[in-house]
């Protein structure tokens, strides 16, 4: 068994979000487009310490096309966005904008 160490994800929280982050749990998220999975994996949760406007980030990774390298994601629990599912559609989101962008 494949036991995934959490401490990444921390690191990524407090890296992209200049805060203290403690695990708390994890969940797994599905993610379909036009019932094509597009996400499906593991959301790591962390209380935020020092963190001005929230108290819970989420984390997870994705590997890059071409590369032996992962994307790590960190989204605070802000709205829109209000539980680990509506982090990886906000991801999703910004990334597929970023694709019509470039």
């Amino acid at each position: 068994m494949n036991k995934i160490s959490f401490e990444p994800y921390q690191q990524a929280v407090e890296g992209l979000h200049d805060c203290q982050a403690t695990y708390k749990g994890k969940t797994y998220v599905t993610e379909t487009i036009e019932d094509e999975s597009v996400w499906d994996g593991d959301v790591y949760i962390f209380d935020l310490e020092g963190h001005p406007k929230a108290e819970i980030a989420y984390a997870w990774s994705s590997p890059i096309k071409g590369s032996n390298n992962r994307q790590f994601y960190a989204v605070l629990h802000i709205p829109p966005v209000q539980s680990a599912q509506d982090a990886v559609r906000a991801a999703i989101l910004r990334d597929y904008g970023n694709i019509l962008r470039s």
